[in-house]
């Protein structure tokens, strides 16, 4: 790394450190002045934000408005309006005295300092400003790393941010693996990581080093279980839309579909006819890019090995980065396709006749993001999700959870740790102080 950027980086990280030890970012009204301005910037960068989005992953407008800008401005306000309530010191009963005197017992909320926030390519808006935004309406300061896989929307994020915060309260810091690895060696206060699993240890190990609290939002493979008594063509309709959304690289897709075996055969029919009619018959060029040409190469490898269980789609244009909509059927957990989380556009079908032995499959591999289960029976859907371990759950429904503020958002296991969106934001970015006194 050039020296002059190396040193550059290390200024800003001391300045941030001088910055917070002013304890001006523990003052409410300036968290909200602050987000309010960034608010208006980054509104006014709409246009910029999704031409980048198209460029570097192939999204639509108004895809790029609804999963990347709204939902970000959504947290946002809504964070602002809660703000001073939830800053408030929290009473809570105590224990007696041994001397018999009065005992008071608050939980205070403090910020942690100066965080690094990493972000990832796939949603690269939300899942860096959301973030941001808990990490500000907390207290902190923070220095962002967004992903260099979309370099486009890298820099409309860097010109938002030095629109809207001086360097010593929020900066951005482009570059790769040796930006990264610089900036992990940083005595930062708090870490949050989107990413890869494998990326996820590498920033672990980095904070264990210097005991640095962190969050870690992975990924995984989330299972998606249609069963017999399951209404067909909602099923087939909204496991579409959280699949196919982004090109398939989103951490909660539907990863692959685990159905009984006695409806599974129309169920295909079913999902075949709603790609028809939804695409016309090619999908291609129609959800988005894959992020890299190494990515399609990767995703193609999986139809490779094993050709005769595609069963719709399959096609891909390595020079566009579009890849299609596909099926896989008569899948084992034997198939490469299996392995590890796919992170694209193909939708692999196994079936069951055993609920328990289904998701005893599913239990003897790492814990998931999400899980889904379509069944009209609530109590099978209460079985299900009763019997297995994931970050986050939906019934009769797919990916939909990520956008409420209301629900915390977050892993298990080896697909993540820690929580946030509204409230849990804020909770994730501050450090809860005990505070017991004595009367």
């Amino acid at each position: 790394m050039d020296k002059d950027l190396e040193q550059k980086i290390k200024g800003i990280f001391q300045q941030q450190k001088a910055f917070f030890k002013t304890n001006q970012t523990k003052d409410i009204e300036f968290r909200k002045a602050q987000l309010k301005k960034f608010r208006e910037v980054f509104l006014n960068h709409t246009d910029a934000l999704c031409e980048a989005l198209s460029i570097d992953l192939g999204k639509s407008r108004k895809e790029a408005e609804y999963v990347e800008i709204q939902i970000v401005i959504s947290e946002l306000d809504y964070l602002l309006e809660n703000i001073d309530e939830w800053a408030k010191p929290t009473p809570v009963p105590s224990k007696p005295h041994p001397s018999g005197a009065e005992v008071v017992s608050t939980i205070t909320y403090q910020p942690y300092g100066v965080n690094y926030i990493i972000g990832p390519f796939n949603y690269p808006v939300q899942l860096t400003f959301s973030p941001l935004i808990g990490a500000l309406i907390a207290g902190n300061t923070a220095i962002i790393k967004p992903s260099e896989n979309t370099p486009h929307v890298a820099k409309v994020l860097e010109d938002i941010v030095k629109e809207s915060f001086d360097e010593s309260y929020v900066a951005v810091i482009q570059g790769g693996i040796e930006e990264n690895t610089l900036l992990l060696s940083f005595p930062f206060d708090y870490i949050f990581f989107t990413g890869s699993p494998n990326v996820g240890k590498i920033v672990m190990k980095a904070a264990a080093e210097q005991l640095i609290p962190l969050a870690l939002e992975l990924g995984g493979k989330s299972p998606t279980i249609v069963h017999k008594d399951a209404e067909l063509d909602k099923a087939v309709a909204r496991i579409s839309y959280g699949k196919w959304i982004n090109c398939g690289q989103t951490c909660v897709a539907p990863d692959y579909i685990y159905i009984h075996e006695s409806i599974k055969d129309a169920f295909i029919e079913k999902f075949k006819a709603h790609l028809n009619t939804t695409y016309e018959g090619n999908s291609l060029g129609k959800i988005g890019k894959i992020v890299s040409q190494n990515q399609i190469k990767h995703l193609a490898g999986y139809l490779d090995a094993s050709p005769e269980k595609v069963i719709y789609g399959g096609n891909y244009d390595l020079e566009t980065r579009h890849f299609e909509a596909t099926l896989m059927d008569n899948v084992t957990w034997d198939d490469q396709v299996m392995q590890q989380e796919i992170f694209g556009p193909i939708l692999p079908i196994m079936t069951y006749s055993d609920i328990d032995e289904a998701l005893e499959e599913i239990n003897n591999r790492p814990k998931p993001l999400a899980l889904y289960v379509f069944s009209e029976n609530q109590e099978f859907a209460d079985q299900v999700l009763n019997l297995t371990t994931s970050g986050d759950a939906e019934i009769n429904s797919a990916i939909i959870h990520v956008g409420s503020h209301f629900l915390p958002f977050g892993g298990v296991g080896t697909s993540g740790m820690g929580k946030y969106h509204g409230k849990f934001s804020f909770e994730s970015f501050s450090h809860s102080r005990s505070v017991l006194q004595v009367k």
